[in-house]
């Protein structure tokens, strides 16, 4: 299993713009990938411009799938109009 965390800083007056585009692109995650067990966005609520997406998958194959997939790639242009700044991702594996 692959836990993975995606923090991001949004600038000032696109949290808008962002959280259509997110909302839109975990839809498609949650409808179309059958090895991610989880795509949701959460927002702070002590900082309305930082958001996490808090991402499971199966395995390894699955985490990669989704970074290949169409719906993936076309998001990116328009969430990463919205960043103040690079992503923090990190990337876990299960303790069983």
């Amino acid at each position: 299993m692959i836990g993975v965390t995606a923090k991001l800083k949004i600038a000032d007056g696109k949290e808008a713009v962002f959280e259509e585009a997110a909302k839109a692109l975990a839809a498609k995650v949650n409808a179309n990938e059958e090895g991610c067990l989880m795509y949701e966005l959460y927002k702070s609520p002590s900082d309305s411009s930082v958001y996490i997406f808090l991402e499971k998958y199966a395995d390894q194959a699955a985490f990669a799938a989704h970074g290949k997939t169409d719906y993936f790639i076309a998001a990116k242009p328009a969430l990463g109009a919205c960043l103040a700044g690079a992503p923090d991702v990190q990337v876990f594996h299960a303790v069983e």
